[in-house]
């Protein structure tokens, strides 16, 4: 099949699950007709309660299917524990709540805990509640989630269908997916060899005949987690299609309520846990008759390794050793994943492919005029755009007001900000508005980055100032253009990196934030200058721990009434 041709069916396949799922959206479901629970897990209580105000409001918008219980559950306080950490608390908070009755139960499990960190403009609110260029009312992650797999429950048998908050599978089948089997069951999109030294690998037993059709049911020997391409092709991972080498690679799992069972007296063994746990690397390893104890050993994918982790992994391995993990391959199929800013302005305003298969627009939910040669490559979500505002190739405005000849360039993002008259954001920019408490009050503060800054790259202490990078220069040269100098800056948290740096004015009011923040970055770009405040000048990270949610909310909300007012 030409990619033309696999296109044209992608997109038609996705646009029948969207147009199911906008039947249903807002509607009272019947039971059986869709998911009996939704959970959405979270890294703490703070995001928790974030989550469950969001979800209650889109109830009320009627963006969501109602008559079903939509759960968040937060990891338990202190160490973190990962999305394998993640999946068996919530299965034994539902266990609690429910007892047998979740034998019962068609379960969607996503995991949405984490701060969001390479895409800052989802930090604040969450990344399942990212928003996406099609809708309406927009569509946020969490509905592209449930649309996409929207046929799942009625073919699935009582389990629990594992995914994350972050990508996007498309999937075009003559006839439906069934989750019958019992054991793990995943899903396996064709991919390069390149993808599969960043994704867990499937090495599939032999096929009982040749033919290549658009869903195959296949049983797994065993699971690599981003192996080297010389370990998958000595594994036997490597298949031929299409003249070219292809591997298998994962995206989202079912468990049925047999191996939910034994997760729970997994989990009843290792609690508390004090390591982090990979819900795809540290359970599908320990699947399949060619799984071995070696990979509970290999830490060289885990960010911080605590004394406690191998020991635990082994007791996954033996716990787990000998449970089925059935493949279904969906050979007409893409995984796209939105976890980056590079990813995210790729997808939303370059890619021609996910834009046809999704039938996203220039322009969604939003009252804007953009220019004819804008409307192929930017992308405005929820925002109010006054017709002399101007916005460039490659750059996405979201849940945003910009007034008359405002500019914004190229492959810039542009988050929950009310930009004031004949204002110029820079060229790979990346601003975000957010309201924050601060002595009990509640004030604004505008972030920026470089599209390509590195958030999470840490230093050993303030001296090393000059080792991290801010557009385009090093740090140490911004904070001279901001009239600081090297001891003036100040980090927040207990790691030295852009995250945790404290260096965003605090001000009154939305417009006067993003005015000073703008000061700041064009100085930094060395035109104009800024002499910063040496006191209340606060980082990302200290602003999301006081985060003001009403606030942000209530923002989106008066956009959202101006745009509906304008339809």
């Amino acid at each position: 099949m030409t990619e033309l041709s696999k296109n044209s069916h992608l997109q038609k396949a996705t646009q029948e699950k969207l147009e199911r799922f906008n039947r249903i959206r807002g509607k009272e479901v019947k039971p059986g007709e869709f998911w009996d629970l939704v959970v959405i897990t979270a890294v703490d209580e703070d995001q928790r309660s974030a989550y469950e105000v969001q979800i209650r409001e889109k109830c009320d918008r009627k963006e969501l299917p109602i008559g079903i219980t939509y759960h968040v559950f937060a990891d338990p306080p202190g160490y973190k524990i990962g999305n394998g950490g993640s999946t068996l608390h919530s299965l034994q908070v539902l266990s609690d709540q429910y007892g047998e009755n979740l034998s019962r139960f068609r379960i969607i499990l996503i995991h949405a805990g984490g701060f969001s960190q390479r895409l800052p403009n989802s930090s604040a609110l969450g990344k399942i509640f990212t928003a996406l260029p099609l809708g309406e009312p927009l569509y946020q992650m969490l509905e592209l989630k449930l649309a996409m797999y929207v046929d799942f429950p009625s073919h699935m048998k009582p389990g629990v269908l594992v995914t994350c908050a972050d990508d996007i599978e498309l999937y075009s089948v003559s006839d439906s997916i069934v989750f019958d089997k019992p054991g793990f069951t995943a899903l396996a999109h064709p991919s390069p060899l390149s993808i599969g030294t960043t994704h867990g690998v499937f090495v599939l037993e032999p096929a009982e005949d040749s033919e290549i059709r658009d869903v195959e049911y296949r049983t797994c020997f065993q699971f690599l987690h981003k192996p080297s391409i010389e370990r998958m092709r000595k594994s036997g991972a490597v298949c031929r299609k299409a003249d070219e080498d292809v591997v298998y690679t994962d995206s989202t799992y079912y468990v049925d309520y047999g191996s939910v069972l034994t997760l729970l007296s997994l989990f009843r063994d290792i609690r508390p846990l004090r390591c982090e746990i990979d819900a795809y690397g540290d359970f599908l390893q320990g699947l399949g008759p060619g799984a071995t104890v070696e990979y509970t050993n290999d830490t060289a994918n885990v960010t911080k390794t605590e004394s406690s982790l191998v020991g635990i992994r082994k007791k996954i391995f033996h716990c787990l050793k000998g449970t089925p993990l059935n493949v279904i391959l969906l050979n007409e199929s893409k995984f796209y994943h939105l976890g980056t800013t590079e990813e995210y302005l790729f997808h939303f305003t370059v890619d021609p492919c996910l834009r046809a298969e999704l039938g996203i627009l220039p322009a969604t939910f939003s009252v804007c005029q953009l220019e004819a040669s804008e409307e192929h490559t930017a992308c405005v979500m929820h925002s109010v755009l006054h017709p002399c505002a101007s916005v460039s190739a490659g750059t996405v405005v979201e849940y945003s007001r910009l007034e008359a000849k405002v500019t914004i360039g190229t492959r810039a993002i542009v988050s929950g900000c009310w930009i004031g008259t004949e204002l110029s954001v820079p060229s790979e920019t990346l601003m975000h508005s957010l309201s924050t408490t601060l002595d009990g009050k509640t004030v604004f503060v505008t972030v920026a980055f470089g599209i390509r800054d590195d958030l999470k790259k840490r230093v050993s202490g303030p001296a090393d100032v000059n080792k991290l990078e801010l557009f385009g220069a090093t740090l140490e040269e911004c904070v001279s253009r901001w009239a600081l100098c090297a001891e003036d800056v100040r980090f927040s948290g207990d790691m030295c990196n852009l995250w945790n740096c404290c260096l965003f004015p605090v001000c009154k009011d939305m417009k006067s934030s993003f005015a000073a923040t703008l000061e700041m970055v064009w100085a930094a770009h060395g035109k104009g200058k800024v002499s910063l405040p040496r006191s209340t000048r606060l980082s990302l990270q200290e602003i999301l721990q006081n985060k003001d949610l009403e606030q942000m909310l209530g923002f989106r909300k008066e956009l959202y009434e101006e745009i509906v007012a304008n339809k």
